[in-house]
């Protein structure tokens, strides 16, 4: 059994900078390393508060805290249901004493948005799982992350074993606590088993009719639950992108997880694994320089499809194609390198072969299409 060492995450330099001005919200997923990364800023001048401890719950709320500690962590705080009052007290009385971090599961995401008594007085970011170049771009960290996934346990053990049960536990805890926690949904069961049947949908439009028909259960009740799921942090979903001059799918969305790890057919993993890395080059973009970035699909009424489009302040800045092996282009990335102003076309494969490109058509093993873009 290996134990890996972990690195810094890309992110990291970014929030230490945004602490020196405001407070710092970080969310994301379950066991993603949010607290982790916390309690790592804490070594020099800091304390870390938990809310579900009742110790540290009394000190948040009647500001019991040392001057000397510079960096105040709150984690779990929004379980309070005045929390951004409690946080807008403490901010604007402290500030000039204590920088702050504020740490939760996806209500923090998710009940942020309900307000804005803390509007002007935080930065978000969202913190994914380990990417190839927060481990090191190489065909060998590759490999670990499309068996392993990225989510620190399994990944730092890597062992089957390991990664087989925290697959049972983590989806068991998203519908059994964390859901309960955001919605008052009581079959828990067929959440659950829906939770199961979308490992076999990843990378293909979404049919929420025969989902619903699947689970017993009606078309509204069905979208609701992936609604729940994606803002759980469980699964996230893609719209495709309509250019002028292709006969795009309007409302077909396309469906990927968060840990894609337990995806069993190879070519799905690993079109997840690209899906997930420009989720992460999105969410980087937004969270660090306030840049709308939008992650999307081509695909028309013919069924022609290229798996990604990356936009940017809404316009197309390069489109990839997923592939297991390193043959020639796709025929349909020259399909909508003719009819769209797509200015940079990618396959992106995980052989061995880089070719010469064709017309603004890259084909490229995944590390050098990681190193081509700058990929966080």
């Amino acid at each position: 059994m290996s134990n890996l060492r972990l690195p810094d995450r890309s992110i990291l330099p970014y929030i230490l900078k945004d602490l020196e001005r405001k407070m710092v919200f970080l969310g994301g997923p379950r066991q993603v390393g949010k607290t982790t990364l916390a309690q790592g800023l804490l070594k020099n001048s800091g304390a870390y508060f938990n809310y579900d401890s009742p110790h540290d719950r009394k000190k948040i709320l009647n500001h019991e805290f040392n001057p000397s500690s510079k960096l105040l962590v709150f984690d779990e705080v929004h379980k309070n249901r005045q929390w951004r009052n409690v946080l807008k007290g403490i901010y604007d009385t402290l500030k000039e004493q204590h920088r702050f971090l504020i740490t939760g599961s996806a209500r923090l995401d998710h009940f942020r948005k309900g307000g804005d008594s803390l509007m002007g007085r935080y930065y978000y970011y969202r913190l994914h799982p380990y990417s190839l170049r927060e481990l090191g771009v190489s065909r060998k960290n590759t490999e670990k992350l499309l068996k392993f996934g990225g989510f620190p346990e399994p990944l730092a053990e890597q062992d089957e074993s390991t990664l087989q049960r925290w697959h049972l536990a983590r989806l068991s805890k998203l519908v059994r606590v964390d859901l309960r926690d955001l919605e008052n949904i009581k079959d828990l069961d067929r959440v659950e088993s829906l939770g199961e049947a979308l490992l076999t949908r990843v990378g293909s439009p979404l049919s929420i009719n025969n989902l619903a028909k699947h689970l017993g259960v009606d078309f509204k009740t069905v979208q609701r639950w992936i609604e729940v799921l994606d803002a759980l942090y469980y699964s996230f979903r893609i719209a495709p992108f309509g250019a002028p001059r292709i006969k795009a799918v309007k409302k077909e969305q396309k469906l990927y997880l968060w840990d894609w790890s337990q995806i069993e057919d190879p070519g799905a993993r690993f079109e997840n694994l690209v899906a997930s890395q420009l989720l992460k080059y999105c969410h980087f973009v937004e969270d660090t320089q306030g840049i709308p970035m939008e992650l999307r699909y081509l695909r028309t009424t013919e069924k022609r499809e290229v798996d990604f489009v990356v936009l940017k302040k809404r316009k197309p800045i390069f489109a990839v194609e997923c592939k297991l092996s390193d043959g020639p282009a796709s025929e349909q990335l020259f399909y909508f390198k003719q009819r769209t102003e797509i200015p940079k076309f990618y396959q992106v494969h995980l052989g061995q072969q880089e070719r010469v490109p064709q017309d603004g058509i890259h084909v490229l093993p995944f590390e050098r299409w990681i190193e081509a873009e700058n990929l966080p």
